[in-house]
């Protein structure tokens, strides 16, 4: 084992389970993203995930526990199974609910998603082109 995979975890067999917490997916995920550099990538991924899904469900003025709630009925959770060293949504849930994310970044999951990873660059190549 190297040095890198110690700091930053495997990334071999990594996946981020969605989970839709309606219920209305069943226990299935409603997506598995997979294609993760490291474990750590999977967990910023995964808290990010998680994050914007708080906002997203957070009542306008809503209390802690109203927050909370709200994304247990109609948020999605981002799970990694299996894996030592995973992030888990448990462990910063109540901090998520107790205050609204004030840097966009901190919800950002989108930059972090190894789906999109060499878009960016595909998307720069075509501006300009037949204009």
């Amino acid at each position: 084992m190297s040095i890198e995979d110690d700091i930053l975890g495997k990334a071999e067999g990594i996946e981020v389970r969605i989970m839709d917490l309606s219920g209305a997916n069943g226990s299935e995920p409603i997506e598995t993203v997979r294609g993760f550099t490291s474990l750590a990538h999977a967990n910023a991924f995964a808290r990010r995930y998680v994050r914007d899904s708080m906002e997203i469900c957070r009542p306008r003025g809503a209390s802690a526990d109203e927050a909370r709630d709200a994304w247990f009925a109609f948020g999605e959770d981002a799970v990694i199974d299996g894996t030592e060293g995973a992030w888990t949504s448990a462990s910063e849930l109540a901090d998520f609910a107790a205050a609204p994310s004030r840097d966009p970044e901190d919800r950002n999951w989108r930059s972090l998603d190894p789906r999109r990873i060499g878009d960016d660059e595909d998307d720069g190549d075509d501006e300009g082109e037949g204009a």
